[in-house]
């Protein structure tokens, strides 16, 4: 780990420390704390909003903020969110939506989805005498702009304030679908984006979460009919997945290419098209670090043993890999716009896109995010709640696939090797 990173980190901790009271050790608890719904939500404050969550015990906790759009995101171990009215932690024009649940066994998980780009001021728990046996967590948030709040939330990949250290990733869903890797069939996986907690983007009663399983579920079909692919999906349901264990899915089953599948909302309701990501070139070295930080040896790349490496080797092989990877992924971009083009699907204005997005950041699978379309757009919306569309989309994706892997072998014949 960099030095910054660490010093980073040890002025979080030491905020998650600053309020006067001790924070729970690390050692995981058995009972259930309670939030107190009486005692806990936002108030808006002169600098921005304060969030407050009152317990009935001390627990282990951590705070992260994401984009795309902003949100905070507030992890609690062992605590019931059952009797709390979520419309307490809505604060007008700087947070627009909340909605809490469990994101893995023992782990709850409070979102707030931010109006504006806010930055972290402080945040620690409190527990002294004055809360009697309660704990109290208090965040408070302020405006910043765009660039501050981009920082903001690439230092806290992980987290920006914490009392316990995050959790070993959870095991993969159940695949039972997984093919072997000696089938001599593509394996594709498909990453239906957003579930459970997370609905992503949401339009009446429909969420981005729910068609894009639905999307998934039937571009799996597509694939398996036009056979040489194999098809595995990295969630069947409405089930909350976190990004690194979806890309453990691909890694575990021995993916040949991951795509991961969303439909987002934007504020104006011009924009409109499918759009095609990949990962941005200045990102891949904060991702390589990451992963090599977090991930499991054994899950960074497949069928090389890292586990008794260090960082440094680690950062090398990914770097190596990646080279390799990346034009291959950019590849299956354009291969994916062109058909989709030639299908007659409405393009965005700037179909090929790039971003640090936490999905695209195999080294050793070629990677590509699609937006489908846009919730936000009443013409997209149409598309995608229309089944004979999905099915011309679909076919489409299928057609780029099984041309792009000709074309992958070709190369690989003729000696071009994978660049």
């Amino acid at each position: 780990m960099g030095a910054w990173r660490c010093w980073w980190r040890a002025i979080c901790l030491c905020c998650g420390l600053c309020l006067g009271g001790a924070v729970l050790a690390q050692a995981p608890l058995t009972a259930l704390a309670r939030v107190n719904p009486m005692l806990s939500g936002v108030t808006e404050t002169v600098s921005g909003v304060r969030l407050g969550v009152a317990l009935s015990q001390p627990v282990p906790w951590r705070v992260a903020l994401l984009a795309d759009p902003p949100r905070l995101v507030l992890d609690l171990q062992e605590a019931d969110w059952s009797l709390v009215d979520l419309a307490r932690f809505a604060a007008g024009a700087l947070v627009v939506d909340a909605r809490a649940g469990v994101v893995q066994p023992g782990w709850s998980r409070l979102v707030l989805e931010l109006g504006q780009p806010l930055g972290l001021r402080q945040a620690g728990m409190r527990t002294d005498g004055q809360w009697a046996q309660e704990a109290l967590i208090t965040i408070d948030l302020s405006p910043v702009t765009d660039a501050e709040f981009a920082q903001q939330v690439a230092r806290s990949e992980g987290a920006v304030a914490m009392s316990a250290p995050w959790p070993a990733l959870p095991p993969a869903p159940p695949q039972p679908t997984t093919p072997p890797r000696d089938t001599g069939r593509r394996v594709v996986v498909l990453d239906p984006g957003h579930g459970g907690i997370d609905p992503g983007a949401r339009h009446e009663n429909r969420s981005e979460a729910d068609l894009m399983l639905t999307l998934a579920q039937e571009l799996r079909e597509a694939l398996l009919r036009h056979g040489g692919f194999d098809v595995v999906l990295t969630r069947e349901d409405d089930r909350f997945v976190p990004l690194e264990t979806r890309l453990s899915v691909a890694n575990a089953a021995g993916a040949a290419v991951f795509i991961s599948l969303h439909a987002d909302a934007v504020e104006d309701a011009v924009t409109s098209g499918a759009t095609i990501y990949t990962l941005s070139a200045d990102a891949a070295d904060t991702a390589s670090a990451l992963l090599a930080e977090r991930h499991d040896r054994d899950d960074l790349l497949a069928g090389v043993d890292l586990s008794g490496q260090g960082d440094e080797v680690a950062l090398i092989l990914m770097d190596l890999a990646r080279a390799q990877t990346a034009p291959r992924g950019q590849r299956l971009a354009d291969s994916l716009v062109s058909a989709l083009q030639d299908a007659g699907i409405r393009l965005h204005k700037r179909p090929l896109q790039r971003a640090a997005f936490s999905v695209l950041k195999s080294p050793d699978i070629p990677s590509v995010l699609i937006e489908a379309g846009f919730l936000s757009s009443r013409a997209d919306r149409a598309n995608l709640l229309n089944q004979e569309w999905r099915g011309v989309f679909t076919q489409a994706l299928v057609t780029a696939l099984a041309g792009w892997t000709v074309q992958e072998d070709v190369r690989t014949s003729v000696g071009a090797g994978p660049q």
